[in-house]
């Protein structure tokens, strides 16, 4: 071997060594026979170096993998001896192996054993076993060899193709004829063995026991034998989290609901005699954790079991499982409401499904009701924060109890289900109690009162948020909690968690105020003031700024008292913070957005005149335009590209503020009619000139074309003027992605004013299609990926741009071109759809094709085409599909196949006989097809209805492809 390759499997060694090595590993994994000076090495324990032995063995696992059935019987026999004889070193070694050659020589013999246990190796385990006797090496290595197998068999998360699937399911049966016995046997042996004497061992045996228990026969483990050993090691510290879920997988595996039922129940009362029920006896929160888990998988098969006999109509087993499930229940809660979340989170599944069940009975019994209630309370209790949440540098605590949350919040939904008065009293009571007292009482508890009442809104569903009508007691209920929540002060407390759920809690239940709208000024203050938008967390003021907008848009109609007022108030918020005068402003620009949407909302749905609006709307934009035009000229004279690029952020912002505010425009309420027109035209006129700046062009660029964008809807055909010099101005020195964004602006244009705009796109078209041709011509790197999905990005634009010409009657655009240009861009179509493997661009191609051909495939369609539909478009109808890149197994290639029906059958729409006398007796007999074929082909083509003919054409090519 090539020592000096070797040394680079250091993880120490530099970079260059460490390059040698993988080189030299796949130069091995290629070579026909390296692989047997790998094994020769581990055989005879060449290499005393660990990472070398690994590296062996990955060889072996390549061959053995990828190429096993390439070696001869000979080779074979010498893998398997290999691998024994380095078992049987193992034995005699005074050091064990480290702990990854280990697990990767396990995995080396998983995969020598599917692909030789049905053939070659009847006897893989006898043999192992003999080698490796009690021996506590080799009961390590058979534990790892076991738990290798079963993931080669039965993992999950491997994907296995169906032939993998067919074999793997033909080894468990032949397994379980003629070796799980003889397993299970050494399982025992191995557990009586090492339980009191190498626990490691003893849980690694275990493990193997809960692995396999999900595919064997279950009476094998679940008889008193093994059952009373593994309630023994409960007993025992080391052993106990192994047992706890090895006897889950147990509880788990799919049986019959009465055997089922009575396993559940010989467990349950050995454990509750062995005295496991007393949970607040206990301190070890990792085994109580794993016990957690235990009970909720019992709880939940007792539930699986009740659902089967009711559903076969065995009442009286049903109710003896009810009567098992419910005398889980104290245990249920008491692990519910443990102060460890992971110990409570194991168990919600059996809670979640208990109260499925009492969902589902007509009438609760005194203590189901009672249940209920616990549930319900331990819920409100475990909802709290704790002293220990970090709020302002929320971290992987913070998020999983953010996770547990959620979890609780779906009892919360099914309580609701269960007993939708017993939660809103008892939310109620917790609520106007903790609110009574809030300025005394920690924040936690003050925080998941207001939690509580916002989560009702989902647990007790109404349509379109009506909470305050219908059901009387109901909306009285919560009309009570949201007045005293409005009125109580609370919006004052001195934490951002109670703050945040306070204006989370106002916004979710907005129709209150549409009931009670006294109440508003008192909340507009507080979102605008210290509370909110001035609070001293960036954190609130952030989310603030977001809800202020929602509570504003659904109220507007309430609104009207109060515009001037809230403008005057959220004036400086508006302020465009320039790079240089280092002010830091309260908001982000992403918050700004909802500011300036808030103001346009404002200003629209007010009761104002037109010439009010305009005024207002006035002010609000024209600081915008005085800066832009002030920064524009800076960022000409920047020098530092530091700066530069802090200048062009800050005029982004600005057309990003201006655009937000065009979204409070609706169809009731256009521009036009609020008399706003003149405004935004004065943006654009203010912004325009930026498309022109040499510096920092994508940033610039990309903020004007979203206002164009913008103002294309809201503006209509007043923009149309300022399309032509923007579009020129967007075309000079562009890239790929510039031209991929421009395109559509320009179709967007097109499908919105078509005719309108057809002077305009006449005079553009050549120069954008050389703009482009002339990007997806440019050299680029073989391998650079990035620039070939650009390209074919823009190839996708290009053509969708095409679409858009024709699809919206415009074919003229593209018709009064010249004939020289006419012909180059019907070519890149051609091309298109037959040569570039892209079936997005494929389908699109033969969609323009078909529209063409419609347009101008008639008699009196223009010179030259008729000719050009049988030299080029029928040839690419075949010409595609045939391919081999043309994968009839993928959804979107579909797609475009079905678009190349179309084209054909329009062909044939508007040539009649003379296409199919074409195709039968010139084109098709020029690709070797068979006469019979072809007058199938033509006949399918002539079929009125057009599905018949895409059905057939998908046949056709399946049938032609080798």
């Amino acid at each position: 071997m090539d020592e000096q390759a070797l040394l680079g499997l250091n993880p120490n060694a530099d970079s260059d060594f460490r390059q040698r090595a993988l080189a030299y590993f796949e130069q091995l994994k290629i070579s026909p026979d390296a692989w047997q000076v790998c094994a020769e090495a581990l055989a005879q324990r060449t290499y005393s170096d660990d990472h070398i032995k690994f590296f062996c063995f990955q060889v072996l696992e390549h061959q053995v993998k990828y190429k096993y059935s390439e070696l001869t019987t000979v080779q074979q026999q010498l893998i398997r001896e290999t691998l024994i004889s380095w078992l049987q070193a193992q034995m005699l070694s005074l050091q064990p192996e480290k702990t990854f050659i280990r697990n990767k020589a396990a995995q080396v013999f998983a995969l020598l054993f599917v692909t030789e246990y049905l053939t070659k190796w009847p006897k893989f385990f006898f043999d192992i076993l003999s080698v490796v006797d009690l021996n506590p090496r080799g009961i390590d290595l058979y534990l790892r060899i076991l738990m290798a197998i079963d993931s080669e068999l039965v993992d999950r998360d491997v994907v296995h193709t169906s032939e993998e699937a067919r074999r793997n399911t033909l080894i468990k049966d032949t397994m379980r004829e003629q070796c799980i016995p003889n397993l299970v046997e050494s399982w025992y042996q191995i557990l009586q063995n090492y339980q009191y004497t190498n626990s490691e061992v003893t849980c690694q045996c275990l493990e193997v026991v809960g692995a396999y228990v999900s595919w064997i026969d279950l009476s094998l483990i679940a008889n008193d034998r093994f059952i009373n050993m593994l309630l023994g090691h409960m007993s025992i510290e080391v052993l106990r989290e192994e047992a706890c879920d090895c006897l889950f997988e147990i509880v788990n595996k799919g049986m019959d609901p009465v055997d089922k039922m009575k396993l559940v129940e010989s467990l349950c009362q050995v454990l509750q005699t062995a005295g496991f029920f007393s949970i607040d006896q206990e301190e070890d929160v990792d085994f109580l954790a794993r016990f957690s888990k235990l009970v909720n998988g019992m709880g939940q098969s007792l539930i699986v079991s009740w659902t089967k006999l009711i559903k076969s109509g065995d009442i009286k087993n049903a109710q003896e499982a009810l009567q098992a499930i419910e005398t889980k229940v104290a245990l249920m809660l008491q692990l519910l409401i443990h102060e460890d979340d992971d110990i409570s989170s194991n168990i919600i599944g059996f809670c979640y499904d208990y109260l499925h069940i009492l969902k589902q009975l007509t009438v609760l019994s005194d203590q189901q009701k009672a249940n209920v209630e616990a549930i319900m309370l331990a819920v409100m209790k475990k909802l709290t924060y704790d002293e220990e949440y970090n709020f302002e540098n929320e971290g992987e605590d913070e998020a999983m109890f953010v996770e547990y949350r959620k979890q609780l919040k779906l009892l919360l939904d099914r309580l609701a289900q269960v007993s939708p008065e017993l939660l809103l009293a008892s939310v109620r009571r917790v609520f106007s109690s903790t609110l009574q007292n809030w300025q005394t009482t920690r924040f936690m508890e003050v925080e998941v009162a207001i939690r509580l009442l916002y989560m009702l809104a989902e647990a007790l569903p109404v349509s379109h948020g009506a909470h305050f009508s219908g059901d009387v007691s109901k909306a009285s209920a919560l009309q009570d909690m949201m007045r005293t929540l409005v009125t109580s002060g609370v919006s004052s407390y001195q934490h951002t968690s109670v703050t945040l759920e306070f204006f989370e809690t106002v916004v979710r239940y907005e129709k209150f105020f549409t009931v009670e709208p006294q109440h508003i000024p008192n909340v507009l203050m507080a979102f605008l003031d210290h509370r909110g938008l001035r609070h001293s967390s960036a954190k609130v003021r952030s989310r603030t700024a977001y809800l202020f907008s929602r509570f504003v848009k659904s109220l507007n109609k309430q609104m009207n008292p109060f515009i001037e007022d809230i403008l005057n108030r959220i004036q400086d918020l508006l302020a465009l913070s320039p790079p240089e005068n280092g002010y830091q402003s309260l908001l982000s620009s992403d918050d700004q957005l909802f500011i300036y949407e808030t103001a346009g909302v404002l200003i629209v749905n007010s009761e104002y005149s037109a010439d009010r609006k305009q005024a207002l709307m006035r002010n609000l934009l024209t600081p915008l335009m005085e800066k832009f035009k002030v920064l524009l000229e800076k960022l000409m004279l920047a020098q530092d590209e530091e700066r530069q690029a802090s200048l062009a952020d800050c005029l982004n912002h600005a057309v990003g503020f201006a655009s937000r505010t065009s979204k409070a425009f609706s169809n009731k309420q256009t521009v036009k009619q609020c008399g706003c027109s003149e405004v935004y035209l004065d943006c654009l006129q203010t912004f325009l000139p930026a498309l022109s700046c040499p510096l920092q062009k994508d940033i610039l660029r990309s903020g004007v074309r979203t206002f164009l964008h913008r103002m294309i809807i809201c503006l209509e055909e007043e923009v149309l003027p300022f399309i032509p010099s923007a579009s020129e101005h967007m075309l000079k020195d562009c890239e790929a992605k510039d031209l991929q964004e421009f395109i559509p602006l320009i179709n967007q244009i097109t499908a919105k004013f078509k005719i309108q705009v057809s002077p305009f796109l006449q005079q553009m078209f050549m120069p954008l299609l050389r703009a482009i041709f002339e990007v997806l011509l440019r050299p680029a790197e073989e391998n650079d990926q990035s620039a070939a999905l650009e390209k074919q990005m823009l190839r996708r634009s290009y053509f969708a741009f095409l679409q858009t010409v024709t699809g919206s009657g415009m074919s003229e655009v593209i018709a009064n071109q010249g004939a020289e240009n006419v012909e180059q861009v019907l070519v890149t179509v051609i091309q298109g759809a037959v040569d570039y493997p892209d079936p997005i661009a494929q389908k699109t191609c033969f969609i323009i094709l078909s529209k063409l051909v419609e347009l101008w495939g008639g008699k009196d369609g223009p010179v030259g085409f008729a000719d050009f539909v049988y030299k080029h478009i029928v040839p690419a109808c075949f010409l595609a599909p045939l391919k081999q890149t043309f994968d009839l197994a993928d959804a979107q290639t579909v797609l475009a196949l079905s678009e190349c029906a179309v084209t054909l059958k329009t062909i044939h729409l508007k040539r009649g006989p003379e296409c199919v006398q074409y195709l039968q007796q010139e084109y098709l007999p020029s690709l070797q097809v068979a006469p019979e074929i072809i007058q199938e082909f033509c006949q399918a083509l002539q079929q009125p209805d057009a599905k018949v003919f895409k059905n057939y054409l998908k046949v056709f090519f399946q049938r032609a492809k080798p």
